[in-house]
């Protein structure tokens, strides 16, 4: 390289100093930090004394002495709760999101207070959400809304919150009460469809089903993948809702894996066991969503390829 050369790349790298010294700082050391911790048995009150891979151990596979079952039960009852709810609140979302993007695309009068009333309880900050849903939640109908509303029909509601058959699926529930960006990102991909398309689709008489199916469903697909992605990542590390809510209850029913690891690290002070509950959690996000990718190739059309 001449001196040029390496003025100009001193000065690129000047320009990028602020990003590198914060992603060194701020996320690569605490990275290569944790997955050390996660070698160790590190109870925060002292220093950390390196185990091997007897935390993984502990958490997958070791005997417990209680239970005589392998691995630590409650990260296995953890880690089901959290898939279970991922099961259910991400394709409900993710249709819930599509629907009501197709709805607000429509040509409607107050298309854009629709919009608004839509996108407004993404907003709301999470703890305030949590106590209105509370409220909405509460098994007495004289004090929660939603048991309030059934008893005027003649129905009994249930303890939604305090019930092992309804706590999941009202967690569920409530998650859809933020799906206002996924659907803004929807609308996005909606209005770039070209309406040529939907012209050719209705002369070759393609009813609304097979418009939508063909046309908008393919040509909206990698808007489709990437809340795909995008709520793999969130349904797998859902944390301060259930946390507030219930913390866990009734009988660990919504003890999702990030509140295991957080009590792990900041209730028990077991820093190297959240450090191995959160690799494994790393490494499951990064396995979901490289299987993601791969099936993406299948049905995900960009334009132009």
């Amino acid at each position: 390289m001449t001196r040029k050369d390496w003025i100009q790349l001193a000065k690129g790298l000047g320009f990028l100093s602020p990003w590198l010294v914060g992603f060194l700082g701020l996320m690569l050391l605490p990275l290569a930090m944790s997955f050390y911790y996660s070698l160790c048995d590190f109870a925060l009150l002292k220093g950390p004394l390196f185990i091997g891979l007897d935390n993984y151990r502990q958490l997958i596979w070791e005997p417990d002495p209680v239970s005589g079952s392998r691995g630590d039960p409650v990260f296995w009852k953890a880690l089901w709760n959290t898939v279970r709810y991922a099961l259910m609140a991400l394709p409900a979302a993710m249709l819930v999101s599509l629907g009501l993007a197709l709805m607000l695309n429509a040509r409607i009068v107050g298309q854009s207070i629709y919009r608004t009333i839509i996108f407004l309880p993404s907003l709301v900050p999470t703890v305030a959400a949590a106590i209105l849903w509370l409220w909405l939640f509460n098994a007495d109908y004289q004090q929660g809304l939603i048991n309030g509303l059934l008893r005027m029909v003649g129905i009994d509601g249930p303890g939604w919150l305090t019930s092992k058959t309804w706590a999941m699926p009202a967690l569920v529930f409530m998650s859809l009460w933020g799906v206002g960006h996924t659907v803004v990102i929807y609308l996005a991909g909606l209005q770039d469809v070209p309406t040529e398309l939907y012209e050719a689709a209705e002369i070759d008489g393609a009813n609304a089903w097979r418009r939508l199916w063909h046309v908008t469903v393919p040509m909206i697909s990698p808007v489709i993948f990437f809340n795909l992605i995008m709520g793999i990542i969130g349904t797998l590390q859902v944390f301060a809702i259930p946390y507030i809510m219930t913390r866990g209850n009734p009988d660990r029913t919504t003890y999702f894996y990030t509140m295991y690891l957080y009590d792990n690290a900041f209730n028990y002070l077991k820093m190297g066991y959240a450090s191995a509950l959160a690799w494994l959690q790393f490494l499951l996000i990064i396995a979901l969503t490289g299987l993601a990718f791969w099936s993406s190739r299948k049905w995900v059309h960009y334009q132009g390829k």
